[in-house]
């Protein structure tokens, strides 16, 4: 770069601040080549005191209007922000001061929108921190995403409400915001003005997770930022923006004090009362929103009971669709008109007319208000929630009859039945309370210890539900069946117990239903509600 001179070594540029492009010539000239900057050997006494002390040379800052921006230069003054030349070119300069005030850095801004950093910007903390009260807090602070943004919001503020910027955009909002997290807990809130594409929203919740509990309020915008805010003149509604935020809490939590209007709602829950007087009595009732699940051993009867329950919804005006994996559909539409019509019609219908079919058929399936699957054995859990799903959304079913969930599973690999079925009935827990539908399950029992069976009349309970606790954990009533066949006297009395009763806490054995086989109905019969008395 020099005749005269050889060069000795990189040094670090008081200009520009690069760490080794400023070259020491023997003359004593320095040339810097990352700003292009040739030092005379006149001056080095003066920039060598600076590069031992470590001194930065800062650029000089004209503070103008930004007339683009609508920025005043009170403003602009205020905050720091002005104009310079830097590398032959003119760039805008945000001044990084301390919150003892002292200038740690310069964030310079190209035409292009490149940015470069004189100083050291490891001291860099939020863009405006020095502005205002240290150690004292306030009402509310609201952090922005850029330098610009930080001046026009403040502006519209008459700059006496703090505001203050990330140093580096949203990539590191939130290691700027921890790093002032002392700082800013003074406040009693914090609001998020980050703009409003993906990038920003995402670091917004990311950084309020950072801030104390119910501390961080994130606001939103019409359009992309603050600036652009005040581009346009919706200066009112930056400042409603700013001042309706609301706090910020993960999906799901919800404060104690925000749920009063939803208490003092009228839950109108729609409501079908059981046919039968002693489970109604227990129960309540078969309500929206909830898993009922019938339990009992094998041909104890929990199909005819569920078509039971069936029937009684299509009586009470509800729409139904009906699952039933272990049965033909035409077994199930059979099922539903021997109910309507007190006769057994899956035995045989010859020598019943035509016109008593038809009638059973309109009161049930012909009401159009019965949905079928046309389907025989496993289905897996995805398809499984879709037909569910749309059976609520596409045809309007206020309940689902699902017979039974072992079975949804069973085809499946994997070989886990405990986890395949967890993880099905966590997902009709959801769907459920999604679809704000009521469903009726059937699930099996497992073999009880001891030599007696269920089939033998052993008394059922919630341990024996068949393959996973999660079907008594999310059910909101399970209805267990417990009947001896073999018992000479009463082979077809059950007795019902509710094993489960979320909605009253009200357990125990209820009623007792008698089958006939010559209208294959479950009929209510004499109960005896002192347990030790009911001699199986």
């Amino acid at each position: 770069m020099t005749e005269e001179g050889e060069f000795i070594r990189h040094t670090a540029c008081p200009h520009c601040g690069s760490s080794d492009a400023n070259a020491l010539y023997s003359d004593g000239k320095h040339y810097c080549f990352s700003c292009q900057t040739l030092t005379p050997a006149d001056n080095q006494e003066e920039v060598m005191a600076k590069l031992e002390t470590h001194d930065t040379v800062f650029l000089d800052v004209e503070f103008k209007e930004l007339s683009k921006r609508k920025i005043s230069q009170k403003t602009c003054e205020f905050w720091g922000y002005g104009l310079s030349e830097y590398r032959g070119q003119k760039v805008q300069v945000a001044n990084y001061r301390g919150r003892d005030g002292e200038l740690k850095a310069q964030k310079v801004r190209f035409a292009n929108k490149d940015f470069s950093v004189i100083g050291d910007a490891k001291q860099v903390g939020l863009y405006g921190e020095h502005l205002w009260r240290d150690g004292q807090g306030g009402k509310f602070i609201t952090i922005v995403e850029g330098e610009l943004d930080a001046l026009s919001l403040a502006q519209v503020m008459d700059n006496k409400w703090p505001v203050v910027s990330l140093p580096s955009g949203c990539t590191s909002a939130k290691k700027a915001i921890g790093k002032s997290i002392e700082w800013l807990s003074k406040y009693e809130y914090v609001v998020l003005m980050f703009d409003m594409d993906e990038a920003g929203q995402k670091a917004a919740k990311e950084c309020a997770t950072v801030l104390p509990p119910n501390k961080c309020r994130i606001a939103s915008l019409p359009l992309k930022d603050a600036s652009e805010m005040v581009q346009e003149g919706r200066v009112r509604e930056l400042l409603d923006a700013v001042y309706s935020a609301r706090t910020y809490r993960p999906d799901g939590i919800v404060a104690g004090n925000e749920v009063w209007d939803i208490i003092t709602q009228d839950d109108n829950r729609d409501s079908v009362p059981y046919h039968y007087s002693g489970l109604q009595d227990k129960t309540g009732g078969c309500r929206m929103g909830e898993i009922v699940t019938v339990t009992a051993g094998s041909g104890i009867g929990k199909s005819q009971l569920a078509r039971e329950f069936a029937h009684n919804l299509i009586r009470h005006g509800k729409t139904i669709g009906y699952i039933a994996l272990e049965e033909s559909m035409k077994r199930t539409a059979l099922g539903l008109m021997s109910i309507e019509m007190n006769k057994p019609l899956h035995l045989q219908t010859t020598g019943i007319a035509e016109e008593e079919l038809r009638d059973a058929f309109d009161a049930t399936l012909g009401t159009g208000r019965v949905y079928l699957y046309d389907h025989w054995g496993s289905t897996d859990s995805d398809n499984l929630l879709d037909k569910i799903r749309y059976l609520v959304h596409g045809c309007e079913c206020e309940y689902i009859i699902l017979d039974h969930i072992s079975i949804v599973v069973s085809g499946l690999e994997g070989g886990d039945e405990r986890r395949l079925i967890d993880n099905t009935m966590t997902r009709l827990r959801a769907l459920v309370e999604e679809l704000n539908c009521g469903m009726i399950l059937v699930s099996h029992l497992k073999r009880p210890s001891g030599d007696r069976g269920h089939e033998d009349g052993a008394q059922t309970s919630m341990s024996q539900l068949r393959g996973s606790a999660a079907i008594g954990q999310l059910s909101d009533m399970v209805i267990g069946l417990e009947r001896n066949q073999q018992d000479k006297d009463n082979p077809h009395v059950s007795h019902v117990r509710v094993l489960k009763n979320r909605w009253s806490g009200d357990t125990g054995l209820c009623c007792s239903l008698e089958y006939s086989t010559s209208t294959g109905r479950m009929v209510e019969t004499i109960f005896n509600d002192e347990e030790d008395d009911i001699d199986f």
